[in-house]
């Protein structure tokens, strides 16, 4: 019991000790060095043999109206780089569309992308092969961000809700890929899928998007098997908690669902689990609005490393500390030990 109340904390609570990560891909496996140092992450990628962009390489970025992608389309102009920033809301004038066009350069070109929609999906192709100055060539990465979530138990959660967020994040995963895959193929380029430690972990209330991630995780390992004869490198970056820094849910957005829920719920659900327990549930949500990193630096900076660096890690871990010693206890240890630890 020790153990599980040492495990069940963040790391910054342990008294006098810092872990860091040195994460080694190919084969061996992470090592952990227990230090008494300051408690800030120490595990850092090195962009040694970096691959130059020299303003010609072409980078397709998708869901760019905020969050991850918004700060990586800006990021990855400023490394050099000709990026398309796919924009859900392009179409509609979004604010975050019209700061990306703001730039005004030829290097970063906003296009209308929704990742469901097939027709917008080849049209992006077109756009991007006929930008090229050498299309033969192909174009050099393609960055799967776009993504969509939600909330809730099983026996609240509907079908319709199911397969709303797996069109988002899996099936546009899965679209977008196949689609560009011809031009990466050319470039022997890279793929990079924004997954999520929720991706390796599940969580209570969220298996909506942990399907989905998981089947991000799974469609990225055979990619990659099937591309490595072919030249074209897949990772996979995983962020922790960044709600607060990709204004995920807030108050209005979580009793806006929190509503539709209970007022969808079959009669049956409602009377056996009751109002009172249903309202605790979408309570404790609303507590993690501001939880998390504010500081996206870790995810700009793997994604970055994963299309730069001459040989690219599998998988990138931007999280903290808590997150990343819970994922290798829920991955590496058998269940019932996690089970212990982490269901309260």
């Amino acid at each position: 019991m020790m153990l599980a109340a040492r495990l069940s904390r963040p790391l910054s609570r342990l008294p006098g000790k810092t872990l860091s990560v040195y994460d080694r891909e190919n084969g061996t496996r992470p090592t952990l060095q227990l230090c008494s140092a300051s408690l800030t992450p120490t595990g850092h990628r090195t962009f040694a043999s970096e691959v130059n962009p020299a303003g010609s390489k072409a980078v397709l970025v998708t869901g760019c109206d905020s969050g991850f992608g918004f700060s990586l389309a800006k990021h990855l102009h400023s490394k050099g780089f000709l990026v398309f920033a796919g924009c859900l809301l392009k179409d509609k004038g979004d604010a975050g569309v019209k700061e990306l066009d703001s730039v005004n350069s030829d290097r970063l070109r906003t296009i209308q992308l929704n990742v469901c929609n097939d027709e917008q999906v080849e049209k992006a192709v077109e756009v991007v092969h006929s930008s090229l100055k050498n299309p033969e060539e192909g174009m050099w990465g393609l960055v799967n961000n776009a993504g969509i979530s939600t909330f809730g138990e099983v026996e609240f959660t509907s079908m319709e809700t199911y397969k709303e967020v797996a069109e988002v994040n899996l099936w546009g995963t899965v679209r977008t890929t196949k689609s560009f895959l011809p031009l990466l193929r050319r470039a022997k380029g890279r793929v990079v899928n924004i997954s999520s430690m929720l991706g390796r972990m599940a969580n209570p209330a969220r298996s909506p998007y942990c399907i989905t991630k998981f089947g991000v995780e799974a469609f990225s390992d055979c990619l990659r098997y099937e591309m490595h004869p072919l030249g074209v490198k897949v990772s996979v970056v995983e962020p922790g908690n960044f709600i607060a820094a990709t204004s995920l849910y807030s108050p209005e957005r979580i009793q806006a669902i929190a509503k539709k829920m209970w007022d969808d719920l079959p009669e049956i659900v409602r009377q056996d689990y009751g109002r009172k327990y249903f309202d605790e549930k979408i309570a404790k949500m609303e507590t993690y609005c501001n939880s998390g990193s504010t500081d996206t630096s870790s995810v700009i900076d793997a994604v970055t490393h994963a299309l730069t660096a001459s040989t690219p890690y599998t998988r990138y871990h931007p999280m903290d500390y808590y997150w990343w010693l819970r994922m290798q206890v829920m991955t590496h240890l058998p269940g019932a030990v996690s089970d212990m630890i982490y269901i309260h």
